[in-house]
């Protein structure tokens, strides 16, 4: 929905009626993941996709047919190989697509959506979908004329709540729910007090805050900028946070990264990475990062040096139980020693963290499913960064 707040915009000020299609739940291998927008107005003009073109059609058509109705519903759709293959896709699968009738009144989930999307903070907006949906399972279903949702409530990255299920303990579980959503910038469909709820996730711009400008540091920013990280680079030595060494970073910051922290609004969204090799300058930076509950916190050394490192985190006021959650060695295991190589180490380990990924080969994590969640690989060690 965010590279739609544009088209939008200009639709809106045509003062054309504007509905939409987005897909709600996936199987198997689909060509479109869940939060894909389509997009249609009742003069026929389209923008977005749901399918990669296979089904752009049909969705289009189900928009005007909502339009007519006033009336929200789910439709599935089954995308052969064949089908996928004919618009220049590798395979087909499966999706179950909210079709809504307007981006506006009466339909407030659409309408919180358009305005999450062209916000700058982080938020989820939480929409019951009809009663007559599809279920969680991949089998045929025929679509009745189902009732406009229930209220739509959002969810801030912060965790706060705008509406309610009205069970308190579905509360906090549907914010828990979208707060994870928000982390990996993704949308998905949960089961939740007997309803199906679409979190449509609208992420902030994910952010690597990087301590120390050591050596390492340059190509990891520049890795994380073609991952579509903001990043900023935290040091207190002027002749080493330069732009010179740091063309593509967005933002160089001289100061300690305890006394920074406040200006450049480290929170529970941003990945950490420190790597001075300086306790001055790197565990400072620890004990803040972790106090914050910054979703990645990593930082270079040995292990060798762990237990004394933990003794003057904890002495510098860290929980024990903040400190099982830092990354250090920081990295996931690939045998590379350059640095060049160490931080895409880094940048690994920080996509698995983000994403859940278990850092095992996708062979081996394919091995392990067919075994029944078992596998014959060991996990990935951290590197010895």
């Amino acid at each position: 929905m965010k590279e739609l707040v544009e088209t939008l915009a200009a639709w809106r000020a045509d003062g054309v009626e504007i509905g939409r299609a987005v897909v709600v739940r996936t199987f198997g291998s689909a060509p479109r993941p869940e939060g894909a927008v389509l997009l249609g107005t009742a003069d026929g003009r389209i923008a977005g996709s749901v399918s990669g073109g296979c089904v752009e059609g049909a969705a289009f058509e189900e928009i005007q047919r909502a339009r007519a109705t006033g009336r929200s519903r789910v439709v599935r759709y089954g995308i052969s190989d064949e089908q996928a293959w004919d618009v220049g896709l590798a395979c087909g699968g499966t999706i179950d697509v909210l079709i809504e009738p307007a981006v506006g009144e009466p339909v407030e989930s659409a309408a919180r959506a358009a305005a999450a999307a062209g916000a700058t903070h982080g938020r989820a907006v939480v929409t019951p979908l009809p009663v007559d949906s599809p279920g969680p399972e991949a089998g045929p279903h025929l679509p009745g004329e189902g009732e406009l949702p229930a209220a739509a409530v959002v969810v801030w990255d912060d965790g706060r709540l705008e509406g309610s299920l009205v069970d308190p303990e579905a509360d906090a579980e549907l914010i828990r729910l979208a707060r994870e959503s928000l982390a990996r910038g993704t949308s998905r469909t949960v089961e939740l007090g007997g309803r199906s709820l679409f979190i449509e996730a609208f992420a902030p711009r994910p952010r690597l805050i990087v301590v120390g400008a050591a050596q390492i540091a340059i190509p990891l920013v520049s890795i994380a900028k073609a991952l579509g990280y903001e990043t900023i680079v935290v040091d207190v030595r002027p002749a080493f946070a330069t732009r010179e060494r740091f063309p593509d970073v967005d933002r160089l910051v001289l100061g300690w990264p305890d006394e920074v922290a406040d200006t450049i609004g480290m929170g529970p969204s941003d990945a950490v990475v420190v790597l001075s090799h300086d306790v001055k300058l790197d565990e400072p930076a620890i004990v803040t990062a972790l106090a914050r509950g910054c979703r990645y916190v990593g930082a270079i050394g040995s292990r060798k040096r762990r237990a004394a490192r933990r003794e003057r985190l904890v002495a510098a006021g860290a929980r024990p139980e903040d400190i099982d959650q830092l990354r250090s060695p920081v990295g996931l295991d690939l045998g590379g020693r350059a640095p060049a190589e160490t931080a895409l180490a880094i940048m690994a380990e920080i996509v698995a963290s983000r994403y859940g990924g278990t850092g095992l080969t996708l062979r081996d994590k394919a091995h392990g499913e067919a075994g029944q969640g078992t596998s014959t690989a060991a996990p990935v060690p951290p590197s010895g960064s």
